[in-house]
């Protein structure tokens, strides 16, 4: 037999008083006596009501809720940005809705219009390596329903962002690879249509400049972050006449997978090769040797795009402003660059 879902309806009756009444207890409306208060939700929890929160904030146009879109959850980094986001979502009442692309343009796509259907307040985005054609997000701006970018973001439409200096970061993690002794510095790079990827293969370059050193362009290997095409890429490099004797790789997991290969061709780490990460992953310090990392502020870069949503979701918006939050990096420097 199928159970009665309790509404609205059946407290106000219990308690002969209107709906509008219940509806405004429930949400806390100011307008509702705390004793009346007090018994619409001591009933509701007796009846085990289950709020639906859409019927709820029709009234309001609000569905008191943030939807967020990432690329992947192969990695530490998003599941913890996700935290981070979900921590000031929940101090301010909202709930989180999370969809994850795959880092496929057709399923970010179905995210959003996921996004659209549940009627999300506002919406956190990371978007995917294939993503080219912002179509899809656009019918959020036309629809006045804020967004914010964070970490992988969209520089054809004005909208709040969210980095970390991923220049200085990369710039650091070659100047101490060059600190190190090291001449031929390899760059395993990320595809070029990711905005990061752009800035840290531009901080290796300037950072070898500085110390006039030569950009080599067969040192330099962008790929599309399929961890499965990393073996491929650095037996070529070891395989050169003159291999690198130093890698900086565009993200954790790819280092990582960078030094299981140079393992597997008998080298030793870091003498004849050092290799640096970039986003101080949860495997890159159990790891052996322990991976040098650029880290990222992971849980403020969700904190800080959330607060951003919110902002402007209570904002008139005539007021939002496209503005870009630029965050600190920190290297961290461990045995694959250094010897103890």
């Amino acid at each position: 037999m199928k159970r009665h879902q309790v509404t609205i309806i059946d407290i106000a009756r219990k308690l002969n008083i209107s709906k509008s009444t219940v509806s405004r207890a429930l949400t806390g409306h100011p307008s509702v006596r705390p004793e009346t208060r007090q018994s619409v939700m001591d009933l509701a929890e007796s009846m085990d009501y289950q709020r639906n929160m859409l019927a709820i904030n029709l009234s309001s146009s609000q569905s008191k809720t943030i939807g967020i879109i990432v690329p992947e959850f192969v990695t530490s980094f998003f599941p913890i940005v996700i935290m981070g986001a979900q921590e000031i979502a929940a101090e301010a009442g909202y709930s989180v809705l999370i969809c994850q692309s795959n880092e496929t343009y057709e399923t970010e796509v179905v995210n959003a219009r996921v996004m659209l259907a549940n009627r999300v307040d506002g919406v956190l985005i990371s978007m995917t390596r294939e993503t080219k054609n912002f179509a899809h997000f656009e019918i959020f701006k036309r629809k006045g329903i804020p967004m914010v970018f964070f970490n992988r973001v969209c520089h054809e439409i004005e909208a709040p962002k969210v980095v970390v200096d991923d220049y200085e970061g990369a710039f650091k993690a070659t100047e101490h690879l060059i600190f190190s002794g090291k001449e031929r510095i390899a760059h395993l790079a990320g595809p070029p249509s990711l905005y990061i990827s752009r800035k840290r293969l531009e901080g290796y370059k300037d950072a070898l400049r500085k110390h006039k050193r030569p950009i080599i362009d067969e040192l330099i290997i962008s790929y599309d972050l399929n961890l499965e095409n990393v073996k491929i890429y650095i037996k070529y490099l070891l395989d050169l006449p003159q291999p690198p004797d130093a890698l900086f790789a565009v993200n954790d997991p790819t280092a990582i997978e960078a030094l299981k290969v140079i393992r597997e061709h008998g080298l030793k780490i870091p003498e004849q090769i050092a290799v640096v990460g970039f986003s101080n992953d949860y495997g890159s310090a159990l790891i052996e040797p322990g991976l040098t990392t650029v880290a990222q502020p992971t849980r403020d870069i969700g904190r800080v795009s959330a607060q951003l949503l919110l902002d402007q979701i209570n904002t008139d918006s005539s007021f939002w402003k496209p503005i870009t939050r630029v965050l600190k990096t920190e290297l961290i420097i461990r045995g694959s660059s250094q010897r103890g």
